[in-house]
Formats: C-alpha cells, structure tokens, sequence
C-alpha cells in the first residue's frame, strides 16, 4: 500500500493502463487513428515516471515544477532538432567516426538550453542540476523514441510487435542512457559553479562531459553490433555494462547531492 501513495507510482501505474488500452483498441481495430495515442503514452510513460521519481526522491531542492516542464519540453524539441541536423551531416561527413560524433552532438545539444539556467545562476546546487538535466534528457529521450518507434513502424509495414519492441527496450533503457549521461554533466556543472560563486568552465566539468560522451558513444557502437549469436549476445552484455555503469554514476551525484543539501 506504500507504493501506491508515491506520485510516480500513480503516473506509471495509470500511464501504463492508458497505453495498454490504446494498444488493444489499435490492434483489433487496425484504426491507425490510434497511433498517436500509442506512440505518445509509449515514448513518454517512463521518462515522465522517471522524472517524478527523482523528483519525489529529493523533496528538498530549490527548482519548482514550472522550470522543469519547460526544460523537459525545451530539451524535447530543441534538443533533438539541433542534434537531428547536425548528426546527418556528421553521418555524410565521418562515417567512420559517425557513432561518435552522434554522441557528442547529443550531448551537447542536450545542454543548450540548460545552460540558461546555469549563466543566469538562480540555481546552483549539485541536486538542482541533476534534476534540470534529467528533465532535458528525458524529454529528448521521449521525442526520440516516439520517432524512431514512427519510423520501426512504417518500414516494418505496420508491425505492431516491432513497435512495442521499440517502446519497451528504448522506454526502459532511458533512465540508464540520457537521463544518466546528462545528469552526470549538470550534477558537476552547477556543483562547480556554486563552489565558484559563478558560472565557470574547469577539468572538473570537462572529465564529466567527455565522460557522458564516451559512455554514450558505446552505447552506440555496442548496439549496432549485429551478425552472429555470438556476436548478438556480446552486443547485449557490453550494452547492459555501459547502462550499469552509467546509472551508477548517476547514482552516486544523487547520493552527493542528498549529503549537501542543508537540513530541515
């Protein structure tokens, strides 16, 4: 009965109804209709529960629901129209390096609009960070995989089984892939920043931002290994190792954030 009395428990719990209902009515009505329903309660249930969470998780920190929405909305839409045109010149460009560069233009695209916040300095503590880049990352996570799930759909001509494919592994791996990667960067960013006074630019920030790209560029390329069983299986253990170890880290912000709030 505890659980049921947390926000992000409600969230999911009728979320996750909300989809299943609209799933069931697409696949015996074959009304595309549907679809929007579908792909938005998919790409959105865990994020926003995710979100909800962190946010029930630490009661204490200084940032109100307002700024969160629009980082969420503004990490959505203008984070993945910047990475989305720059990633397909990078992939015209590098091919090689392609995997990357994807990476590191996710990375920083996903930081664009956070660093308002940062500049204008009316949140510093390492909790706030944590919570406004979680909601940015989670919001770019969301929109790309509503997309990517449009685009499994159409050149699977309409298989449902490979949309739900698309919604449940990317739904559920996003707490472990963005939101991970782009909580470890704000964490240290503003950290440093209140350490400072001010806004500014040091190792400290830098070591988390490569970090965020390298754990995000193996994601990549582990995932787009394909070919034999052997290679399959691999694919899925290093993809699992990079998720494990980027959640720990964030992890291990939240745990230094809780530490350095002031109490009550």
């Amino acid at each position: 009965m505890g659980l049921i009395k947390h926000r992000w428990f409600q969230i999911f719990a009728s979320g996750f109804v909300l989809l299943y209902l609209s799933e069931r009515v697409l696949v015996y009505t074959r009304d595309l209709g549907f679809l929007p329903s579908v792909l938005l309660l998919g790409s959105f249930l865990v994020p926003v529960t995710f979100v909800a969470y962190l946010y029930e998780r630490l009661p204490d920190w200084d940032v109100p629901l307002p700024p969160l929405v629009v980082c969420f909305l503004w990490g959505e839409v203008l984070g993945t129209v910047i990475a989305g045109t720059l990633e397909y010149r990078t992939f015209v460009t590098l091919s090689f390096l392609s995997l990357f560069g994807a990476g590191l233009i996710e990375e920083a695209a996903k930081l664009i609009f956070l660093l308002i916040y940062y500049f204008l300095g009316r949140y510093r503590s390492e909790a706030d960070g944590i919570i406004l880049g979680v909601c940015a990352a989670m919001g770019f996570a969301a929109f790309e995989t509503m997309g990517y799930a449009l685009v499994t759909f159409l050149q699977s001509q309409q298989d449902l089984a490979a949309l739900d494919e698309v919604l449940l592994l990317r739904g559920l791996t996003s707490p472990a892939g963005h939101a991970a990667w782009t909580g470890l960067v704000c964490a240290v960013l503003f950290r440093e920043g209140l350490r400072a006074g001010s806004a500014v630019l040091n190792w400290q920030i830098i070591g988390a931002f490569v970090t965020a790209v390298l754990l995000h560029a193996l994601w990549n390329i582990f995932n787009s290994l394909s070919g034999s069983a052997t290679v399959n299986f691999l694919s899925v253990v290093l993809s699992i190792g990079v998720a494990l170890a980027s959640l720990t880290l964030l992890i291990l912000r939240v745990r230094e954030a809780i530490r350095a709030l002031p109490p009550k």
